[in-house]
């Protein structure tokens, strides 16, 4: 897996579970308006966390499994099955070695993770699990920090608390996704994307940023409780409204394997 090697979505699972929205409906009916999944399409969902897009596809007809490298969020994952209508198979392991047969799945997803895959690597695997005609969808549901919202006031206090945190700043696009398809053997390349606000409390958007990569995932206990504090502050201080309406684009990849299998 690349990125930082310290860390760790386990410690978050709790505030994970609690705050992180996860794909909105809007996604998945983009998805199957493309007539990309239907019943009985066999799914594999890469770095599933807690099952947000699993669960979508499981409810909407999928044969689904769900991989992800933290037993904590697989576990997680599994505590929001019970009555959601979804039934999914949960696998651990890593996306660039992924434990899976060759020409197992129709589909392959991934959502809100394949920045911390080596992303060719995690293709070429995906490309292999894959039968002929098989899809890949990459996706991401990103904040947008615009001058003077809330997540841009939230990205400049946790670059404050963790100077090393490189993920600020995006605007939600992530073009170089095409080349690694296109690298690892897919074709039929195409994206979409759309802007939508998200609802969240106060609360909810700290639990939210307890569980990001640049908090939750990496700093020790007393630095979260610190960051919390101040976060809490600014949001009483400079944005009162509760809830608060933040900036979200969900943005897809959909790569197609060649019949011929290759």
């Amino acid at each position: 897996m690349a990125g930082d090697s310290q860390m760790n979505f386990g410690l978050t699972a709790a505030d994970y579970v609690r705050h992180r929205a996860g794909f909105p409906e809007a996604f998945f009916e983009h998805i199957r308006a493309r007539d990309l999944i239907r019943p009985g399409t066999r799914l594999l969902d890469i770095g599933a966390g807690t099952g947000t897009i699993a669960r979508g596809m499981a409810r909407r007809g999928c044969q689904t499994f769900a991989l992800d490298i933290a037993p904590e969020m697989l576990k997680a994952a599994q505590s929001l099955d019970d009555g959601a209508d979804a039934e999914i198979t949960y696998v651990a392991g890593e996306a660039e070695a992924l434990p899976i047969k060759s020409a197992t799945f129709d589909v392959a997803t991934a959502g809100q993770c394949w920045h911390w895959f080596d992303g060719i690597r995690a293709a070429r695997q995906v490309n292999r699990i894959l039968a002929p005609n098989g899809i890949i969808i990459i996706a991401h549901f990103d904040w947008l920090p615009r001058a003077g919202n809330v997540v841009a006031a939230t990205e400049a206090l946790i670059a404050r608390y963790n100077p090393g945190w490189r993920l600020g700043g995006g605007n939600g696009f992530y073009p170089q996704w095409l080349d690694q398809l296109r690298e690892a053997g897919f074709a039929g390349l195409e994206t979409f994307s759309f802007d939508l606000d998200v609802a969240y409390g106060h609360i909810a958007w700290r639990g939210r940023i307890r569980a990001s990569a640049g908090i939750g995932a990496t700093l020790d206990e007393a630095q979260v409780a610190a960051f919390d504090r101040d976060l809490k502050h600014v949001l009483e201080t400079v944005f009162p409204d509760d809830p608060l309406k933040v900036s979200h684009r969900a943005f897809a990849v959909i790569g197609r394997k060649p019949a011929s299998g290759k």
